[in-house]
């Protein structure tokens, strides 16, 4: 018996110390079963024990089974993520659609308890983000979004437009799942780190200090820059655990590129370059081309309120 196992885990080593007293006890209960006249009464006492023992041993299997298959389940769906949004085609509309899908996913977020901070957020000169980057923590983070990467396209008549024409403009979501283990060991000779002041809000911090970090992963050219932190080693951690989880999900992509014939008639995790949605402001219509699903309401739903959607692929 590992009682070892049992003693280092905090929730059963209240319970493995007892399972432990019962085993010197059991030990110094056959000790005195040797002795004349003391064998039957030896007998019940172990009867007992033998009862007490699988009662601790089984109430202590129970505690760490069901904390490894916690742990097996937030390996898979994590409660951490990166959600990264970058403005595409389309201008300064592109960049400014890119700011509000950002904010749909932060009032999201607000909505379900869950923290938002930013990493990284580099805004275009008439408003919007060229590319933005939050790190969002909660409960069913990773299940609830994991869909959202992707292509993103809406359909409007810009505040600019005299002639009234509709525009089209896009942006790429990509949500990184963050897990414990980290699957991808990075050899500090393949990275190039960069090291600059941090721009944007920020105190008397910013514009003083290098603190920002850009790394550059040389043999993919992937590239993490994260801002938010107060230290450069706070925030080169950050970007080595970001990188980290786009190493992880390039490996994912490249591998479902190899089975997309099996995949065609599937609704996977899209890859970035995919159109996954449109949102089509003069019909008040958001459809998602993956399930060939239509929802109304968009002011609703660029206000963070795509409950409905999120339930939609759950149901898949």
């Amino acid at each position: 018996m590992d009682l070892q196992k049992y003693k280092q885990n905090e929730k059963t080593k209240y319970l493995a110390e007892n399972l432990e007293r019962l085993l010197k006890e059991e030990a110094d209960i056959l000790a005195l079963s040797k002795s004349d006249g003391m064998k039957e009464l030896a007998d019940i006492d172990l009867k007992n024990i033998e009862f007490q023992k699988g009662t601790l041993l089984s109430q202590m299997d129970d505690i760490l089974d069901d904390e490894n298959r916690k742990q097996k389940e937030e390996e898979e769906f994590p409660n951490e993520i990166v959600i990264e949004v970058r403005a595409g085609v389309g201008g300064e509309e592109a960049a400014l659609f890119a700011e509000e899908l950002a904010n749909m996913y932060r009032k999201y977020a607000d909505s379900r308890g869950w923290s938002v901070s930013i990493i990284d957020e580099s805004q275009s000169p008439l408003g919007g983000y060229k590319e933005a980057s939050f790190e969002i923590r909660g409960k069913d983070v990773y299940k609830d979004l994991r869909y959202e990467t992707g292509i993103h396209r809406i359909q409007r008549v810009p505040k600019t437009e005299k002639m009234g024409r509709v525009h089209t403009s896009t942006a790429s979501v990509a949500i990184l799942p963050i897990r414990r283990k980290i699957k991808f060991e990075i050899n500090p000779a393949d990275l190039e780190i960069e090291f600059s002041r941090s721009g944007g809000k920020g105190g008397q911090n910013v514009n003083k200090v290098e603190t920002a970090v850009r790394l550059t992963h040389k043999p993919t050219g992937l590239v993490v820059r994260s801002t938010a932190e107060r230290s450069q080693n706070a925030n080169k951690e950050k970007a080595l655990i970001i990188l980290s989880a786009k190493l992880e999900e390039k490996q994912r992509e490249e591998e479902d590129k190899k089975y997309a014939a099996n995949r065609k008639e599937q609704v996977g995790i899209a890859d970035r370059s995919e159109k996954i949605r449109t949102y089509n402001i003069l019909q008040d219509r958001t459809t998602d081309h993956r399930i060939n699903k239509s929802w109304h309401g968009i002011e609703s739903i660029m206000k963070g309120q795509i409950n409905n959607i999120i339930d939609a692929f759950k149901q898949i």
